[in-house]
This record gives C-alpha cells, structure tokens and sequence, in this order.
C-alpha cells in the first residue's frame, strides 16, 4: 500500500504530536470509514469456564492451580444459568474463555461448545484464545488445524484476540515466560481465517514494553491482515496492576494515564489502515474515557460486559447497562447500534 505508515513514523506521532492534533487526523480517519456516524456495541456476557491455569502470567490476578480452594470449572447448568440470564437482557454473545488448564483435551471441549451451541443455537460463541487453542492442540496431540476445525464443526463462530498482550518476545520473557511466543499467536489467528473464522487482535500496553514495541506489535497484526483480512476489530487496554506479581516485581510500573491511551488509540487507527474497527476499552479507563475514544478514532463501545472477572481481579471494577453506554454515545454526536459478534447492526438507537 502506497504512503503507509512506517513504525518510525507512528512512534514519533505518539511521542511528539499535540494531542488534540492526534485526535482530529484520528477522527478524520474513522468519519471516512464509518461516514454515518454510527458507534456499535454488542450484548455479551464474559463466561471464564475455568479459572485453572499452569502459565502463570506475572500480570494476571485470576488464575489459580488445580488443588487452590477457589479453583473451578464451571458445570454445564452453570454455564447455562448464565446464558438464560443473558438472553433475558437481549444478548446475542458469549465471550468464552478459561485458564490454560493442564488436563482438558479436544473432546472436553467439542462437548461443552456443542452443548452451547444446540442449546442455544442464536447465541454467538466467540471464544478461546490463541494459548488455549495451542495448548489443546498440545495435549491432545493434534495440530491447531485440526483443534479449530474440530470446534468450528461444533459451533464456535469465532475466536477472541486474549493472549496476544504485546507481541515482543522480549517483554513476553519477562511477563509471561510459559506463555506462547508471538509467532504461534499469529499462527493461530491465520489458522483460524484460513478456515473463513474471524477473530479479533488485541494488546495490552503499560507494563514494560516501548512506544516502538508497541508499534512493532500493530505492524505484526497489520501484516497478517493485510494476507487474511480475517481481523474483525482491534482492542487496546491498559495493564491493571493491582494483585499482580508483576507490580510487586516491579514497582516502578506506573499507570497508563488517559492521554497515553488516547494517544494510542487515534495512532491504532491510523496506522492499522485495514481495520475497519476499533473498539473503545471503557472496561479499563473508564466510561469517560472510554467515551473521549470515540472523538479519538474508536468506532465501538465493545460490550456491555454483563460479566468480567479477569480484569476485575486485577482492580478494574467499572460497570455500564445498555441505557449508559446508548446515553454516553449519544452524548457525543453519534448514533447508537447494537451489533452481533460480527459486526452486523442489528438495532439502531435513534
């Protein structure tokens, strides 16, 4: 693609230009990729299957080890129970994921997602990450091919971009040594588009990377779009400390302040050129915030978030209904729609 921007070019963006500057190019960027105005949200509910895990991310507050007093797996009536309290609301998703655990194969799995999806034919299963899909390949000894083929026969529809964090082995060294390495994410995600499943990206930034890793990390993922176009929308979210290993390690972490996450957010949009979504992190910053990113290049409120409980662990507790993310996008000049998984708008709020 001709006048791309270089990650040269983005670093020196974040780090000098106004930021109000960065706001309006941003801007600018996303009215001629959604000419209507219209910002999205979707009705979900967050569903960790399990909170059993052996990776052992220095920066995560949820897991736990198969024999700690907390640990779970979540029964089928369970997991029930939750989608009939979603449904009720009007959601259309469920976003489902778990720790990595050490002893579930492939026909754990294509039970539980075929049990959901016979049960609840209507409802989206966007879920399991790139680390747990690799780790199911690992265990069952089969290949990621076969892993994403087997539950997409099932009924998973598509997968989240967790996992992803920031796409530099050495950061990755450091915060999560037992988590896969940057190239078998982008592996799974490409897997996962060659057999036509969407899947988002993501990236968590504030721990110890650089403006440039950071950069790096949206080269990676716009590379891979530029060969699949198989991203449907790119997250962004700020690393919350609190009960993390790693804010003990290293205590000098400060946190994100919302200028560096708007500032990220309006560079994102300019830099990943092939993604036509980037969705606001209110869950993290804040619904203020979360509302500013919408004058900074973001297009979509994310969820409603019925349910969350990883970053919740972590300190972050904001909470927002259907009515204050339609009144806080209103608020801004836009019209509000509630989308599906994929992205099509199913209800628009005049």
């Amino acid at each position: 693609m001709k006048n791309r921007m270089s990650v040269d070019e983005a670093v020196w963006m974040i780090e000098n230009m106004p930021l109000n500057e960065l706001g309006k190019k941003a801007n600018e960027r996303k009215k001629e990729l959604h000419p209507k105005g219209i910002t999205t949200f979707v009705i979900d509910r967050n569903i960790n299957y399990t909170n059993i895990c052996f990776v052992d991310c220095k920066f995560c507050a949820f897991c736990r080890k198969v024999n700690d007093e907390d640990a779970y797996i979540l029964s089928y009536d369970e997991i029930d129970k939750k989608i009939d309290e979603l449904i009720e609301i009007g959601g259309t998703e469920i976003l489902f994921q778990g720790g990595v655990h050490p002893k579930l194969k492939i026909e754990w799995y294509e039970d539980l997602v075929e049990h959901i999806h016979k049960k609840y034919p209507n409802i989206d299963i966007h879920g399991f990450s790139a680390i747990e899909i690799d780790y199911i390949a690992k265990v069952s000894k089969i290949s990621i091919d076969e892993v994403l083929k087997r539950l997409q026969n099932k009924g998973l529809y598509s997968i989240p971009g967790a996992g992803a964090e920031i796409l530099s082995e050495r950061v990755r060294n450091i915060i999560a040594p037992k988590k896969i390495d940057a190239k078998t994410w982008l592996n799974v995600h490409k897997s996962a588009h060659k057999i036509n499943m969407k899947t988002t990206a993501t990236q968590m930034f504030g721990t110890l990377e650089t403006t440039k890793e950071i950069v790096e990390h949206w080269e990676m993922i716009r590379d891979l779009q530029d060969e699949t176009g198989g991203f449907r929308a790119f997250i962004l979210w700020s690393f919350q400390s609190g009960n993390t290993k790693l804010i003990q390690e290293y205590p000098d972490i400060i946190k994100q302040s919302p200028n560096k996450y708007l500032r990220l957010v309006a560079a994102a949009r300019l830099f990943l050129d092939n993604f036509k979504n980037i969705q606001s992190s209110w869950v993290t910053q804040g619904k203020y915030v979360g509302q500013l990113a919408l004058k900074f290049g973001a297009n979509d409120m994310g969820s409603t978030m019925m349910e969350e409980n990883v970053v919740n662990a972590a300190g972050a507790t904001f909470k927002m209904n259907t009515q204050e993310l339609i009144d806080i996008i209103k608020d801004v000049g836009e019209t509000p729609a509630k989308r599906n998984t994929n992205y099509d708008i199913l209800e628009i709020y005049k």
